[in-house]
């Protein structure tokens, strides 16, 4: 293991890589390109492939096929790019077909594309959500584990600042022991023996001499599957000084570094401030959030939007505390989320205000 100045979009693509991704296409958007370019560099060392496909469409396509065949496959883009792929997510789901996708998205605005979903049909995609680049690796290796054990998409949500932070970190040369195909898997086996298998959003009976394929059963055990996944993937959150806080922030990503720098400050002045930080978008952490509230006397959601978290820690905390949105939608002119309103200082302002509010 050595340490070395890195780019967190090269953090990215290396953990991929460790993690036994042998197939990854996409297509160039900022902030994704650079994962995309140097996964380009550095798959092909390990026997892969990568392709910078003709648009999302195809891109989520080619790894369609990459990981029917039995390949760990990932694809990835920002919420504009994946607003393409959401069919093609939805169906996966269906079919049982596992891959790995990331968002770099442009701010925060995404967090109901990736926990809702925008395709069709009851589907959900397990959503892990890094704070950094050092928290990278061992996610990636999460979602791609995830969506082995599911068989279903698995989103991966970052943003520029995780794309383009550079940090000095300790990099790993090992790389995952390819894993055996799966024995559902398209590797052509099976071809010409009169039980070739099938992967289809549509179920795995065929339809020939009369008898088609029962729709509706397939629904139901794609329901009962999901069920499983949902009960089966622990919510997970990071916990700061949350016992005896007035104030809790809840926050994920970039902005959970801006909320635990404030957190750090005035807890060293003896205000009684907290952090949840969600791991898991999907399945939310509710009882986390809901045991880090109680006792509270408000619970702030720190995120770059309009406000779509938020919801999510309602539905969690319920009405037993107040809860408010901070910041909103902040971004530069290119609206990749650099937002100079984003700041400690106006965080830390916008708490002082809330714990002057409890104390009153």
């Amino acid at each position: 293991m050595s340490s070395r100045l890195v780019e967190g979009s090269e953090v990215v693509a290396d953990a991929m890589v460790r993690a036994g991704c042998r197939f990854f296409a996409g297509y160039p958007m900022t902030p994704f390109t650079e994962v995309l370019e140097h996964m380009a560099s550095a798959l092909p060392e390990v026997g892969g492939v990568c392709i910078n496909a003709e648009s999302e469409l195809e891109a989520v396509g080619m790894v369609w096929g990459a990981a029917a065949a039995g390949t760990r496959a990932a694809t990835g883009s920002t919420g504009q790019g994946l607003s393409l792929m959401q069919e093609s997510i939805a169906e996966a789901s269906l079919a049982g077909i596992g891959f790995v996708v990331l968002n770099m998205a442009r701010g925060q605005g995404d967090y109901f594309q990736a926990t809702r979903g925008g395709g069709h049909g009851d589907y959900r995609t397990p959503v892990l959500a890094p704070w950094g680049p050092a928290e990278v690796g061992d996610l990636v290796a999460d979602a791609f584990d995830l969506a082995d054990e599911w068989r279903n998409p698995v989103v991966v949500i970052g943003d520029y600042y995780l794309a383009h932070t550079w940090v000095d970190l300790d990099m790993s040369s090992e790389v995952a022991t390819p894993r055996p195909s799966p024995a559902w898997a398209l590797d052509g086996s099976s071809g010409g023996t009169g039980a070739a298998k099938l992967v289809s959003p549509l179920g795995t009976t065929k339809q020939r001499d009369g008898v088609g394929y029962d729709l509706a059963a397939h629904y139901a055990g794609c329901a009962e599957r999901r069920e499983q996944m949902t009960a089966g993937i622990a919510p997970r959150a990071e916990l700061t000084h949350t016992d005896d806080a007035e104030v809790v922030l809840v926050a994920y990503g970039t902005m959970a570094r801006y909320a635990d720098a404030v957190v750090t400050a005035l807890r060293a002045e003896g205000e009684r401030v907290g952090l949840v930080r969600p791991i898991t978008l999907w399945p939310f952490p509710e009882d986390i959030v809901a045991g880090a509230a109680e006792g509270s006397n408000v619970v702030a959601v720190y995120e770059n939007n309009a406000g779509q978290m938020i919801d999510d820690v309602r539905i969690s905390v319920g009405k037993s505390v107040p809860i408010v949105g901070l910041n909103g939608f902040q971004t530069d002119s290119s609206a990749f989320g650099i937002a100079p309103d984003v700041t400690v200082e106006n965080l830390t302002a916008s708490v002082r205000e809330l714990l002057a509010g409890a104390k009153a």
